[in-house]
């Protein structure tokens, strides 16, 4: 990276690009003058969490979504420009796992000086990480060749999860700015309850249920949240699948599913198509199940946060799907 930050200090000399180097440098400068905290956040779920917890002192930090196009997690690639301001940030908020491969990477590389702090979700975690799981019937992903892919990454999903590392993002946030501490602790109090309220409305829907298996005809990143609730589920691909396209042999697996459980609807998430779950539905005996949607928070635009989307109003949102099915 510091290879990379000369390199590109010095194309800028030489082509003294006016629309492109020399914005970089200018906001280097500006960044070098400016006395607030530089936070940087990957994706969605650290930087709502984030934002939470500086509460009203919010205006007072720098906090960049790296995300906020709306790429997919898995997809996303980091500019020049990104690495840039990671390498002059305060605090780097990031998941770890196979999405943030680039991430780890980038600190195996020469790294210039520096007194940044760094909270890896999975790290913070630590025995709650789980492995990754293949399930019966599911389809065998074609690019399995990921430094990390035995894990499962997807551990925003957990609300239990969400609480633990709100924890360490606090006492980071107190670390860096002790001047507001008692703000920072406080704020984080009060989210721990909407968190902790939010777990007990899971838990009443899913104990009060005799339904307590969910068919996914996608990928499938919840597996944090079935473990906390005490779910069964089939799937077609694992979360970090690259694959789109099941074989005969999955949908009809999965069809089967349906018909033995009597599902009322087969799920997807964000964004994704429902020609899988459409095909699985046609396969069925009765064909007249639902298609649910459950966001996974793999991409969030900054339009939407302005919309007022949040952690909370996100899984709030799923409870919401659930209850559909998930009634008593």
């Amino acid at each position: 990276l510091h290879l990379l930050c000369r390199r590109q200090r010095q194309l800028c000399i030489r082509e003294r690009s006016a629309s492109g180097c020399s914005a970089v440098l200018e906001s280097q400068a500006q960044n070098e003058k400016n006395e607030k905290l530089d936070i940087i956040c990957v994706s969605f779920a650290e930087y709502d969490w984030t934002k939470e917890i500086l509460g009203e002192h919010v205006q007072d930090v720098n906090l960049i979504y790296l995300l906020e196009n709306g790429i997919d997690l898995h997809n996303y690639q980091p500019s020049a420009k990104d690495m840039i301001r990671i390498s002059g940030c305060d605090l780097l908020i990031y998941t770890g796992g196979e999405s943030g491969s680039w991430v780890d990477d980038m600190f195996r590389t020469e790294m210039p000086d520096t007194e940044m702090r760094v909270i890896r979700l999975m790290d913070a975690l630590q025995d709650s990480v789980r492995t990754e799981e293949y399930k019966e019937g599911m389809q065998t992903d074609s690019d399995q060749d990921h430094a990390e892919s035995d894990y499962d990454e997807h551990v925003w999903l957990s609300v239990r999860n969400a609480g633990k590392i709100c924890d360490v993002i606090c006492q980071n946030l107190c670390e860096l700015d002790a001047v507001h501490a008692q703000d920072y602790q406080n704020n984080l109090e009060h989210y721990q309850t909407e968190l902790y309220n939010l777990d007990q409305e899971f838990t009443r829907m899913t104990e009060q249920s005799s339904v307590k298996t969910l068919i996914f005809g996608d990928r499938f990143p919840f597996r944090y949240f079935v473990d906390d609730y005490g779910l069964d589920y089939y799937a077609a691909f694992s979360g970090c699948s690259s694959d789109t396209e099941a074989s005969f042999e999955t949908i009809v697996f999965l069809a089967e599913k349906v018909n033995a459980l009597q599902a009322e609807a087969i799920f997807k998430i964000e964004n994704s198509s429902d020609s899988l779950a459409e095909s699985i539905i046609s396969s069925t005996e009765q064909k007249n199940q639902k298609i649910l949607s459950l966001h996974s928070m793999q991409s969030v635009t900054a339009q939407e946060i302005a919309d007022g989307a949040s952690y909370l109003s996100i899984m709030q949102d799923n409870r919401d799907v659930l209850s559909e099915v998930l009634h008593s």
